[in-house]
């Protein structure tokens, strides 16, 4: 088993595959991020896509393809240096996932072994009916699965039902394998030359110049990791994984294959401030949806297709090392206030934009009503904990608030402006500290690194005294060597209980800024962006003393932060 730093993500909006450093494809839902692994190894399960050298020793590198998610692994062995191109084939099909790998013999002849072993329902679906067509294309079914195999004509079924193959492909030439998973009929196959070009040029329409950003080269991978974890339907997943721990048999694994509103509405701010219009227009028309549809009842998250998340179960594999596997998510029973704010930011950012139409004002306006009707009652809050006043979810409402009053008429502004008033006075009457800062609630009278947030998105003025005494009291109280945890776990020490959470890294980045301490602020920004593996991804949690991701990978509100700190330290 790898660490979490050493895996590469390949998506195409639909589903995600994770790449180990030994060509090992170890997690891929199908078809869609939710449904059930195929390839599960990573977690327990048996399914695996194996691509690997041969050789006795060979060292592992690769980066990705600039602008894309099209992996470029690299191996250099005694025998030589073999290159592969990876990718999961665009534009995507909803019902029928496409994996490209390409094998590219660079110095001698690469001699890779090819395992299949793909496994439906986590696991449990061996496959079954294998056939071999006479041009050499592989067909089987696993559980409800279809799958078609090309370029492996000389493979075997070993004694396990998997196909092997021996592959040699000589100096300066290229071999490719294209696997295709689907839950309906397989169409017409396309050749793989035809495929890896619509899927090249699908990327290269993706990433705008990013050249102006504090960091382009990682600005445009946050771009294209964004857009590779957003369906079709405008919903972004949280992240591609599930069941990964944050902290080794500390019972903290979740299933985050879904569509968090909150999250989503980051990568909103972060493609509008990137010029990614297209994308900010994808994620507001899924949140109006969402919105419009609840009637006022809006749930936290969804899956990609609009369905509810389903409740927590627990899977019967042995987990990621240090973890269990949890399907599902408990989600479902909560109320999160903040979220509200957090889609009246992203709506007042779409109208900036002119890409929010009639439902989307129909959905501000609603939005607006259940923060008026709502914004007494206890709630899960940001890290959705029992329920309670918390007061950031407050001081997120009235950033909301304060940024739909800019796009509304005098009138309608004149009462966003009159109800986010009354809540801040509201808030600082039961969650100001006797040191001036802002507790976490009326009864915990800690600080919370989610307090830095709202300022940052124009709830408060900068100057505010409470503003600055916050984010003073969160970087004595809650960072170490420039990383921010969310909040002190009853008498544990920092790290103890959990990592730190890179999110508050970058909008404690973006706060600094708000405060003309630009210095601090890249500081900060170069800190946290240095918290990810070689191939550049980024986990919710960073263990500052392991230096180890945890958690699920990657976090897209994670580079969604970054992506924004790096336009806006850029001036």
């Amino acid at each position: 088993m790898e660490v979490l730093r050493g895996y590469a993500l390949i998506a195409d909006g639909e589903r995600g595959a994770l790449i180990g450093p030994r060509g090992d494809l170890s997690w891929l839902c199908v078809p869609q991020w939710h449904d059930d692994a195929v390839f599960s190894s990573l977690i327990g399960g048996r399914g695996r896509f194996l691509l690997t050298p041969t050789a006795e020793r060979f060292v592992w590198g690769g980066s990705y393809q600039s602008g894309s998610l099209i992996w470029r692994g690299r191996w250099v062995s005694d025998e030589g240096v073999i290159e592969t191109q990876e990718a999961l084939a665009m534009p995507a099909d909803r019902q029928t996932a496409v994996l490209l790998r390409r094998v590219l013999a660079t110095e001698g002849t690469a001699r890779v072994q090819v395992v299949l072993d793909a496994r439906a329902g986590f696991g449990r679906h061996r496959m079954g009916r294998l056939h071999r067509d006479e041009d050499g294309t592989w067909t089987a079914r696993t559980g409800d699965l279809r799958i078609r195999l090309r370029g492996a004509q000389a493979a075997e079924i070993d004694a396990d039902g998997r196909l092997t193959l021996a592959l040699a492909v000589p100096q300066g030439a290229h071999h490719d394998l294209v696997l295709e998973l689907s839950a309906a009929a397989l169409p017409e196959p396309t050749s793989a030359e035809e495929l890896w070009e619509r899927t090249t040029y699908v990327w290269s329409t993706v990433v705008p110049d990013l050249m102006h950003t504090a960091a382009p080269r990682d600005s445009a991978f946050a771009c294209a990791l964004l857009r590779g974890m957003t369906s079709t339907s405008g919903g972004m997943v949280a992240a591609a994984t599930m069941s990964l721990p944050e902290r080794s048999e500390g019972r903290r694994n979740y299933d985050y294959r879904y569509v968090w509103l909150r999250d989503l509405s980051y990568a909103g701010y972060a493609a509008a401030a990137a010029g990614m219009q297209p994308l900010l227009a994808e994620l507001v028309g899924f949140a109006v949806e969402r919105v419009l549809e609840s009637g006022g009842q809006v749930r936290p998250a969804s899956r990609v297709d609009g369905g509810p998340v389903p409740d927590e179960r627990e899977l019967p594999l042995v987990g990621y090392p240090g973890g269990r596997d949890i399907a599902g998510n408990w989600v479902n029973t909560q109320f999160q206030l903040d979220t509200m704010g957090e889609l009246l930011q992203l709506f007042t950012v779409a109208a900036r934009y002119d890409c929010l139409d009639s439902d989307g004002w129909k959905a501000m306006r609603l939005t607006t009503s259940v923060i008026a009707d709502r914004w007494q009652e206890p709630e899960a809050g940001i890290w959705e904990l029992a329920d309670d006043w918390w007061a950031h979810s407050r001081l997120a409402c009235c950033a909301g608030l304060r940024a739909a009053a800019s796009v509304q008429s005098a009138h309608d502004a004149a009462g966003l402006v009159s109800l986010a008033d009354e809540i801040v006075t509201e808030t600082s009457r039961r969650c100001l500290h006797p040191d001036g800062r802002w507790q976490r609630s009326p009864t915990l009278t800690g600080t919370d690194a989610a307090l830095v947030f709202p300022p940052t998105r124009g709830a408060l003025p900068a100057d505010d005294p409470r503003t600055r005494a916050t984010l003073a009291a969160v970087k004595r109280n809650l960072v170490e060597d420039y990383y921010s945890y969310r909040y002190v776990h009853d008498d544990l020490r920092l790290g103890d209980a959990e990592g730190a959470f890179l999110l508050c890294g970058f909008m404690i980045s973006l706060a600094e800024l708000t405060q003309n301490n630009r210095v601090e602020a890249f500081r900060w920004f170069e800190r946290n962006r240095a918290a990810c593996g070689s191939p550049g991804l980024f986990t919710e949690e960073y263990d500052v003393r392991q230096r180890q991701l945890r958690g699920n990978i990657p976090q897209a509100f994670v580079h969604a932060a970054m992506l924004e700190c790096s336009v806006r330290l850029a001036g």
